[in-house]
């Protein structure tokens, strides 16, 4: 489009907007800022998830395809850990048994999702919140963030194959190239969330063990209220393995080869 360069140099265009552009534009500043300072942290058990919404990429069709179970062996249940607007979760003081107070949400849990493209093949991580780390009264931290990254050739074809199983373990992996077939099933590998007295803090691992799932949101299908929410909220001694800064790294330390 061909734009006439006298206009930009008419008297007009340098007089300042009419009365109700600056109320329209204080108005829009205002909705923006109340909606920030609306986002707060609420009660572990008050953060309502995402439902799982209908897969329209190919990436969010693997996610779905690919979605894990969890067992609890022992410990808190999975819980939301942020909510549409943006409110993330409190967690739990590691007081009372290991899973005294959070042993599901009323509303249903979360898994989150995100998908990266690695040395030729792809890993979907999958991550956990839960409101405390807790083996044993009064050891451990409030919040936790688990997850497993399921390595698969190409997600893009009819059939693919889940080539490894990584999940996190102690600011590590327990790295499964290739996963024992008993501890997959179908398109679904099982770990499992537990601790012991020899490393006290708990860990996810491959299970024979069916487990639990949950609604799975997808990085990408967050509110950006919610996103912001995990990029920016401390989580005390947990990280949230899927934000930005974290998400590369980690799948290149979870890599099989």
């Amino acid at each position: 489009m061909k734009v006439n360069s006298s206009l930009c140099n008419s008297p007009s265009s340098s007089q300042p907007p009419p009365p109700q552009m600056n109320v329209l534009t204080f108005l829009i500043a205002a909705a923006v800022s109340l909606a920030v300072v609306q986002a707060d942290v609420i009660s572990h058990d008050a953060v309502v998830p995402f439902a799982q919404p209908t897969a329209t990429t190919t990436e969010q069709k693997a996610g779905v395809k690919f979605k894990p179970q969890i067992h609890i062996s022992n410990g808190c249940h999975p819980y939301p850990a942020v909510d549409a607007n943006g409110n993330t979760s409190g967690g739990l003081k590691p007081t009372g048994s290991s899973s005294a107070g959070c042993k599901g949400s009323g509303y249903g849990s979360q898994v989150y999702g995100r998908v990266a493209t690695y040395n030729g093949v792809y890993a979907i991580m999958y991550s956990w919140y839960f409101p405390k780390d807790s083996p044993v009264t009064g050891l451990g931290h409030r919040h936790d963030w688990e997850h497993v990254v399921v390595w698969v050739d190409d997600i893009k074809l009819d059939s693919p194959s889940i080539i490894a199983v990584s999940p996190s373990a102690h600011s590590g992996y327990n790295i499964y190239y290739p996963p024992e077939s008993n501890t997959i099933d179908g398109y679904s590998a099982k770990v499992d969330y537990s601790s012991s007295w020899v490393v006290i803090n708990h860990a996810l691992d491959s299970t024979t063990d069916a487990g639990e799932t949950q609604d799975l949101i997808m990085w990408d299908q967050l509110t950006d209220a919610a996103r912001t929410a995990l990029e920016n909220t401390e989580f005390g001694d947990a990280n949230v393995p899927m934000k930005d800064g974290n998400f590369l790294t980690k799948v290149g330390n979870a890599y099989y080869a």
